[in-house]
Order: structure tokens, then sequence, then C-alpha cells
């Protein structure tokens, strides 16, 4: 095999809204610097996805130096937020979990009710070393997490995504695929591995950082959510439904803790500790 590599990396500034690629990043405790440290809470401060709103895929959200994002969407005007005094905070639900978070403004607001078409607000996590802790039956004390579905990090494989679009090509949803990356809305995509190889890691070096794998990441309907035009199909779920279930789950990729922070870059070698 040749020498696994990191092939790309993404962030995500406001959760489950469009993936931006970059030549680096910076691996802080709770994720990559910028990563979801941003989400849309509906009017019952409950955080919302593409779960129930797949047009959240096409709207951007470009950050800022200092944490501020840059909002904009076909049909919208672009809206600058920056991010707000942490004076007072709202409790929203992540997952069936209270977090706090500080809201942004009435514009923020005004804008994405408006995309929407319901009533919506922007929030921050303004100190994510405290704010929510990853799942304790999978992390060690004091360990924090964004905005991200419940771990730091995400990373998958150009080898396992082909494997599954194998599978996908022999089943009776072929036409959807091949699927790209981007269904997967990973952090860290390694290439130069065997198939499948991640189900068998527990650390991994990535450049500089070092990364504890918490468990396989359990995958939902976003997945079929495509992420230029937010249509949906069946696929990947049908496909990892067969082959990939485990314990009630369907699984692609490794959910990461860093072990220490660092930056991270496209081009590094990828070693597996154990």
């Amino acid at each position: 095999m040749p020498t696994p590599l990191l092939r790309s990396v993404h962030v995500h500034p406001v959760k489950a809204m469009r993936a931006l690629a970059t030549a680096e990043a910076e691996v802080q405790p709770w994720g990559l610097a910028g990563d979801r440290r941003w989400a849309v809470v509906d009017a019952a401060d409950k955080v919302v996805t593409q779960r129930r709103h797949p047009r959240m895929a096409l709207a951007t959200a470009e950050p800022l130096p200092g944490g501020g994002v840059v909002l904009s969407a076909s049909g919208r005007p672009p809206l600058t937020v920056e991010v707000p005094h942490p004076s007072s905070t709202v409790t929203v639900d992540v997952f069936d979990k209270p977090v706090e978070a500080v809201p942004a403004g009435p514009g923020a607001a005004g804008w994405l009710s408006a995309y929407l078409e319901g009533e919506f607000r922007l929030v921050h996590m303004d100190a994510p070393e405290h704010r929510r802790p990853v799942d304790p039956d999978y992390a060690l004390p004091g360990e924090t997490v964004s905005f991200a579905d419940g771990y730091p990090l995400l990373v998958t494989t150009t080898s396992s995504l082909d494997a599954l679009n194998s599978l996908i090509a022999q089943g009776d949803h072929a036409h959807e695929g091949p699927l790209p990356m981007n269904r997967f809305r990973p952090n860290l995509v390694i290439e130069g591995t065997a198939p499948w190889a991640e189900d068998g890691w527990t650390r991994l070096a990535v450049g500089e950082v070092t990364f504890r794998v918490a468990r396989p990441c359990g995958r939902c309907v976003v997945t079929t959510t495509n992420q230029f035009t937010a249509e949906r199909g069946k696929e990947p779920l049908r496909t990892l439904a067969r082959h990939r279930r485990s314990d009630g789950r369907v699984l692609f990729g490794q959910n990461l803790v860093p072990e220490h922070t660092g930056t991270v870059r496209v081009g590094d070698e990828v070693k597996i500790l154990d």
C-alpha cells in the first residue's frame, strides 16, 4: 500500500451549512478551528440541521477573522455576522441535551427566517472548553465538543468511499451513484489505505497531531441529501444498511478526539499508531 496521506480538510462554520475545503486547519481540543462554532435554532431553541431542512446545504457561511461569518445563499443578499458579546446566553437543545450559547442579533435571525421560511436564529458557542462535554461513555474527563454531532472531528477514507460506491453500483438504486465524499461531511479525508481499514484504528497521527478514535460514525438521512441541490435519494443508507450495520446503526467513517493541539495540512503523512 502507498503511504497514507491527508487528502483534504473541511470545516463547517455554521452547523449543517455548506462545507468549506481548506489547505490547513488548526486542531483545537474541541475540533478544527472555526468548525461548527455556530448553529441555527428554531423557535423552541432546538438546533436544526439538514435532517429537517435540507436547503441548509445550499447556504454558505464564510469565516471572518475573529470568528464572525458572512452568510450567503441564492436569492438572498449576503449578511455579515460578528461574534456576539457573551453578556447573556440562551439554553439551546442539541440532540436533547441543554447547551449554553450566545444569540446573534436580529439581522441574522431575519436572514435565516426568510431563507428557511420559519422562525429561526443564529447562536454562537462562546466557550467550547466547557459548554458541551463529549459523551462520557466514549470520552476522557474534561473532553468537549463544538456543535458537531457528537465528537470533535470526523475522518473518512477515499478507499472506503470507492468500496461503498462499488456496492451501490450493484444495488437497486445504482443510478444514484457514485456518491461524492461531501455526503458524509467529514473534517479529514485520508487516501492510501485499504478499504474499511479505519474499522481497526484506535489511534492515528496526521502530521504533527495525534488522535484517539472514539467510535465509528453512525449515519443518518443527511447522507442521502445531495449537497449541491438539496434533493434526497435512498443512497447510501440503503447500501450501508445491508453491508455496514452494527448495533442498530449504519456506519461510515470514524469519530476522533485530538490528544493535543497543532495544525493539519493537506498532504500530511498519516500514521496508524494502534
